[in-house]
């Protein structure tokens, strides 16, 4: 509980105990002091005591109430409980009556405020919980100390330390030690991860047993950290077409009922007067037109609504999925395509040689032919024949290589001609090959101009993308659609393995984004088409798409910053929770919306007609506004969906 809610809530309990000390003074014991003091002395006696307690409960909301008549920024809930309780007040004044209305309707409002105030509080506490992530300082070594300095100071390329307890500033590669890592502020995941000399680290992990020297690659405001804090901190200014609505509801509602209210103290009065021949009864008209008032305020949906969206992102947040808007939230709900991305996203993207057949030489020798040949290359590809062959690249023993865009390389090691690539190389070279059975990429060889086998590379799936393909029909998505540039007997593999609906392959990035076109004018109604991604290609596509999905942990920054929600674990099965997380949000938006708007009308016109009083005005309002805030802080419960 904050300093403020703390004392808001000393301010009820002292409001309430005065209130109900005041309801045991009998009228008789005021009504002494008109003998003793002066005439009316109990009656102006009880007066102060109840103004007393007023201001003590409501001095700030008539604080608000003024200082936005002041900025012309009349009509807000402030405004319409300031002059429904100072009219209550003044219509017990003229009456002899009782104050109890015009106190417990400020009362039961500050209720309803203190109750917004811790719900949005546990909201922010959550998001808060992610804010740690944030560190204080980094480790740099200098003359053999280390020196606490701020991690914006630190540069690409530095030696950092981080020891056991802290939190990694800085994006960067392990150079020395090995440690568990605690991810579970970035991506929900509960367990330690064990990491080691050679392994990428990202910033907001917290080093559990060991000291771990760190090699920054990127600067702080480039670090992971630094990226998820942005995200969450300007999630609040994307807003939802709900929240649009509520808004736009609200400066036409208000004034209105403000008007309405006005009608109602006046016009029944004159009408009675002039053509009827009546008393005007000007007390009971405008008490009903206070009454109006009170059950008019928008309340409910002016604090629900965002509420329940903040709550909404809060509790993806704690689950590893940053949402960069709530207007994200309610298209991500709507969702019935999901289009993907395969390396990266339904597969680790770490290719490894995991067979070699028809080899004219030995399986050692030919992975040393193919690891050398391949040795100036950064392609995944020719990364995973480096680590097969497993002993470090002798740079001397390799000459004229040339890279042959889309077929392969060819080189000079040893002395020898050696050619290392697909089918269409082969052909190139007019050297006839062996196809293979297995499904994969295959890197066909040939050493002195013949034929000396080929190697298989595969991708390796995801432990949870099959799991995550069922999840996403359980949460009604009709239709997977799996992107690649992959050759179509690897796709079609894949996309059977994970039962994807529909794969298409041998895709250049533009071909992506035409496809994604293509799909976005063939859906059907309101379903949205979301696409999941994880690198810098897949930027265009990710901006295209209703909803872009990005990989966060091993993702480009690029598709990061391209993108409206980031899976911080890389795990796909994340996809169907975050779906879910939405339309719980929604639902709980639109039950509240709902509520307060039946409850509203409803009460408003018994409150017209004279059969509502102020304490089911009371009930409009505050009541109906605490009901829809504990509904919308049921958004932060989302382990189990």
């Amino acid at each position: 509980m904050t300093k403020k809610q703390r004392v808001m809530m000393i301010r009820i309990l002292l409001s309430a105990g005065i209130l109900l000390a005041l309801q045991f003074v009998s009228a008789e014991m005021f009504d002494t002091a008109d003998k003793y003091l002066f005439p009316f002395a109990g009656r102006w006696i009880r007066f102060a005591c109840y103004l007393i307690n007023y201001f003590i409960i409501g001095y700030d909301i008539l604080r608000k109430a003024a200082k936005g008549i002041r900025n012309r920024q009349v009509f807000d809930e402030s405004f319409l409980m300031a002059v429904a309780t100072i009219g209550a007040m003044a219509l017990a004044i003229y009456e002899n009556g009782d104050y109890l209305e015009a106190i417990a309707v400020m009362l039961f409002y500050q209720i309803g405020e203190w109750f917004q105030g811790y719900a949005v509080g546990k909201s922010r506490r959550n998001i808060s919980n992610l804010m740690d992530i944030r560190p204080d300082y980094a480790n740099v070594e200098r003359n053999g100390k280390l020196e606490q300095v701020d991690p914006d100071e630190v540069e690409i390329g530095s030696m950092i330390v981080v020891q056991p307890g802290e939190k990694v500033p800085i994006d960067g590669m392990i150079v020395e030690g090995a440690s568990s890592l605690n991810a579970s502020a970035l991506t929900g995941e509960s367990l330690p991860r064990e990491a080691k000399v050679g392994d990428e680290v990202i910033s907001g992990c917290i080093s559990m047993t060991g000291v771990l020297k760190i090699q920054t690659t990127k600067e702080f405001g480039e670090s992971t950290v630094s990226k998820i804090l942005d995200l969450v901190e300007n999630a609040s200014s994307r807003k939802s077409k709900s929240e649009d609505f509520i808004s736009k509801f609200a400066k036409v509602y208000t004034p209105a009922v403000c008007y309405a209210a006005l009608a109602l103290a006046l016009l029944p009065p004159v009408v009675r007067m002039l053509f009827m021949g009546l008393s005007a009864d000007w007390g009971v008209w405008i008490y009903r037109a206070l009454t109006f008032l009170v059950i008019s305020c928008p309340c409910a949906l002016v604090i629900s609504i965002p509420l329940s969206f903040f709550a909404g992102i809060g509790g993806a947040s704690k689950e590893g999925v940053l949402v960069k808007g709530s207007n994200y939230l309610e298209i991500l709900s709507q969702t019935r395509y999901v289009v993907f991305d395969k390396t990266g996203t339904m597969t680790k993207g770490v290719f490894e040689v995991n067979g070699i057949h028809h080899s004219t030489i030995e399986n050692e020798k030919l992975l040393e032919y193919a690891a050398l040949a391949e040795s100036a290359s950064s392609h995944p590809i020719s990364k995973s024949l480096q680590r097969a062959y497993g002993k470090e690249i002798d740079r001397t023993r390799v000459r004229d290589i040339q890279e042959i865009s889309g077929n392969g390389v060819t080189a000079k090691v040893d002395g020898m001609e050696v050619a290392a690539g697909n089918d269409k190389l082969m052909k190139h070279l007019n050297i006839p090959y062996q196809d293979c059975h297995q499904t994969g990429t295959i890197i066909h060889m040939a050493i002195g101009g013949k034929y000396a086998g080929h190697i298989v590379i595969s991708d390796i799936i995801k432990p949870h993308s099959k799991a995550a393909i069922a999840e996403l029909k359980k949460a009604g998505v009709e239709r997977s659609v799996m992107l690649t540039g992959d050759a179509k007997k690897v796709a079609d593999q894949v996309a059977a393995s994970l039962g994807i609906d529909e794969v298409y392959s041998e895709l250049l990035p533009a071909d992506k984004v035409e496809k994604v076109e293509e799909l976005l004018q063939v859906k059907s109604g309101k379903g949205k088409l979301a696409f999941v991604g994880d690198g810098v290609n897949d930027a265009p596509v990710l901006s295209r798409a209703d909803i872009g999905i990005a990989m966060g942990a091993m993702g480009s920054d690029a598709a990061i910053e391209a993108a409206d929600i980031v899976l911080m674990d890389d795990d796909p099965i994340k996809i169907a929770k975050a779906i879910k997380i939405s339309r719980k949000c929604l639902r709980i938006v639109y039950q509240n919306i709902s509520m307060a708007l039946v409850v509203k009308f409803a009460c408003l016109a018994l409150g017209a007609v004279g059969i509502a009083n102020m304490y089911l005005a009371i009930f409009a309002d505050v009541g109906v506004m605490i009901l829809a805030v504990l509904n919308a802080i049921r958004c932060l419960f989302v382990k189990k969906l």
